[in-house]
């Protein structure tokens, strides 16, 4: 895959698969006409690990990494999120606001040189809902990142057996590999 090909991409989907002690996740192109196009990348997270990182790969043979993501920090409420490409040199960052995140989850989305985005979950009932009641929080949850009050990319969850996002991007100066790091993210980070 070139970043020319990834850059390109206006719509991503972002879906888990369902396997034992580790979540993995394939990110899909969308073609012009809405169908769903083949994998771009693939990442795999061990569950429980002691300090976050993931690799995305061109697939599943986990041969060629197209980009990664590594928090700072062990233990860190506010966590701070490098994110690198396919031969390490840092790209971009993301970050939960914490004190934001206590009733609505907040994400701070950084590319260097441009701009932060603000995504925050768009929904403040459902919101409520997932962290005050246990046995609710499979409710979809969405996200909205914005500049200036202009939304620049956007996170949907959909209802299923397993985790789908359809990811709207409306800003072509945004990288794709800043989007694909924070939408893979939203899943495998937002329960912790």
């Amino acid at each position: 895959m070139t970043i020319d090909i990834l850059q390109a991409q206006q719509q991503l989907i972002v879906r888990q698969r369902i396997r034992f002690m580790v979540n993995q996740y394939e990110v899909h192109g969308v073609t012009p006409d809405g169908q769903e196009a083949g994998v771009l990348a693939f990442a795999q997270q061990k569950r429980l690990a002691f300090k976050e990182q993931v690799t995305l790969y061109t697939d599943d043979t986990k041969q060629v990494p197209v980009l990664g993501f590594k928090a700072r920090q062990v233990i860190d409420l506010g966590a701070t999120y490098d994110i690198f490409d396919a031969i390490g040199n840092p790209i971009g960052l993301f970050r939960k606001k914490f004190g934001a995140s206590l009733l609505r989850s907040t994400w701070v989305l950084e590319q260097p040189g441009y701009y932060e985005a603000v995504g925050q979950e768009r929904n403040l009932f459902v919101a409520l809902l997932r962290r005050f009641v246990d046995y609710l929080s499979w409710l979809p949850y969405h996200f909205d990142f914005q500049v200036n009050g202009n939304t620049v990319f956007s996170v949907e969850r959909k209802w299923g057996l397993r985790d789908t996002y359809n990811v709207a991007i409306l800003d072509p100066n945004l990288d794709r590999r800043l989007v694909i790091a924070m939408a893979v993210a939203l899943d495998a980070l937002q329960s912790r």
